[in-house]
């Protein structure tokens, strides 16, 4: 009997080391969705990967804190996988967060809220430029926090160089799938964690 369990026991560490060595990103992908299901605790990049469907909802979910917002801390951005999967954290009704967010897993609970860039909206941001009333936000006096562009996907570095790389991406979306628009999300919190 001693034996049949310790060959089982070989053979599950064994099949553990071949999973976890080989790399195999569809068992780690499945794990994660296994883990969220569990816990009802999204990852980021499900977050995102889902956020058409889910927009609207409250949403848990967590991710390594890699940036507070340096006007009060009512803005943090929270990274999945890597810098490619990240989303904005607004702290709304809870004021601000604690800056000891930063390089640290936090948890939120929010609506997860879409945000969508159109005609309308980039002319409405143009007259503001015009009359001088745009909101600056971003470091050195660049048109933009950096790390919300980045979330973006965004390269310039002026209002107007923004404006114009979001027309020509609303244009290759309309050609693409006839969506005259961009949408981008967030979450504004209801509450949030610090991970230990």
């Amino acid at each position: 009997m001693k034996t049949k369990n310790l060959v089982f026991a070989a053979a599950l560490v064994a099949t553990t080391f071949v999973a976890t060595s080989c790399g195999n990103k569809q068992k780690s992908n499945a794990t994660a969705q296994a883990t969220e299901q569990t816990n009802g605790v999204m990852s980021v990049d499900t977050l995102l990967a889902d956020a058409d469907q889910l927009a609207g909802k409250e949403v848990t979910f967590e991710g390594v804190c890699t940036h507070t917002c340096k006007h009060g801390a009512t803005k943090i951005f929270l990274m999945g996988s890597d810098d490619t999967q990240t989303i904005r954290v607004e702290a709304g009704k809870l004021g601000s967060f604690d800056p000891k967010c930063v390089n640290s897993m936090v948890k939120v609970t929010g609506k997860l809220v879409e945000q969508r860039i159109d005609e309308a909206y980039l002319q409405n941001w143009e007259a503001q430029l015009k009359a001088k009333t745009a909101k600056e936000h971003g470091d050195k006096g660049e048109a933009g926090c950096d790390t919300e562009k980045k979330a973006r996907g965004e390269t310039a570095n002026t209002p107007e160089g923004r404006i114009a790389d979001f027309r020509a991406k609303i244009a290759d979306r309309q050609a693409k799938s006839g969506k005259n628009y961009l949408s981008f999300y967030y979450v504004e919190a209801s509450s949030y964690e610090v991970e230990q």
